[in-house]
């Protein structure tokens, strides 16, 4: 049995056989083909973290893969009023066929998933966010930027970036990561990355300069400089980040056919400008529908995996 709780875990072979699964799922999907390879089973969805498109893309791809979906907020189980996490996952994992958490600590993340009888699947932590990355490279990959990827991430040193730090040393890519100083990755994931990139051969570039880091990319990225729980720290943060908003002219250093992505949400004007997030290079609502397509490649993946 696997879990995914991290990209950390998977072999390149791994991760692109699920994209492949996930592919050839959304295809059956598009051509109507009926494609029920979890029939009958259930995902238990907890969230202690709100969410459009996680909730969405994982209760709507359990169900249209033939199974059920139950959503479970930390108001609705006893895991919010005191039950110790391994005997939460010892009662959900007797009742349901796969659970898919979105919280705050890995470490809750990792005791869930040391006493789950059945997969675990990170849906965000502070940490790690795998199933985005999932999303992100189905997307490149359907337009061809999967090829000689350079990939520039320009924002905070968060869970977005330690998961392309992942991707990027897994699959063998050149990676470059802008971030203002004192908002820099975790610096054991960045050593993980980078014994990860001398077996791929990724190309992994740390900088705290965006022009440098979007100089000819193929892929330009960015995330909130906001996130869940860094409301009070919001003011600061804007001034902190001036000077790394994605817009028209930090977009002209990419290559001339690079794609623009976000996870959203985003807020425009913020962290990317209105103008690059509407214009031709955008692709994060064709992205945001991978969400539905890659974490049913996932999930059908697990559970071949048993």
């Amino acid at each position: 049995m696997r879990h995914f709780l991290t990209l950390k875990d998977y072999a390149k072979e791994e991760i692109l056989e699920i994209l492949e699964l996930g592919l050839a799922i959304k295809k059956e999907q598009k051509s109507k083909i009926p494609h029920p390879y979890l029939m009958g089973q259930t995902l238990a969805m907890i969230f202690e973290k709100s969410s459009t498109r996680t909730r969405v893309s994982f209760e709507a791809g359990m169900y249209q893969l033939g199974g059920h979906a139950l959503f479970l907020s930390n108001r609705d189980i006893h895991l919010g009023r005191g039950e110790p996490v391994k005997d939460t996952a010892r009662v959900i994992s007797s009742m349901c066929d796969m659970v898919m958490i979105r919280t705050y600590a890995q470490s809750m993340l990792e005791e869930f998933a040391a006493h789950s009888k059945v997969p675990v699947i990170n849906g965000l932590t502070d940490s790690y966010h795998p199933v985005q990355l999932l999303t992100d490279y189905m997307t490149m990959m359907e337009h061809g930027k999967d090829q000689n990827a350079v990939v520039a991430y320009i924002g905070d040193g968060n869970n977005m970036t330690h998961s392309w730090l992942m991707l990027a040393s897994k699959l063998g890519f050149e990676l470059r990561i802008a971030t203002p100083v004192g908002y820099e990755c975790d610096p054991a994931i960045v050593a993980d990355a980078m014994e990860f990139a001398r077996i791929s051969g990724a190309k992994i570039t740390i900088t705290n300069d965006p022009k440098e880091a979007v100089q000819g990319a193929t892929v330009v990225t960015t995330d909130t400089w906001i996130s869940m729980g860094q409301e009070e720290e919001k003011a600061q943060r804007i001034l902190d980040f001036k000077g790394y908003i994605v817009d028209e002219a930090l977009m002209k250093r990419a290559d001339s056919e690079a794609i623009f992505l976000h996870c959203l949400p985003a807020y425009r004007d913020v962290e990317v400008s209105e103008t690059v997030l509407e214009g031709g290079q955008s692709l994060i609502f064709e992205e945001a529908e991978n969400r539905l397509h890659a974490q049913k490649g996932l999930m059908v993946w697990l559970d071949k995996h048993r």
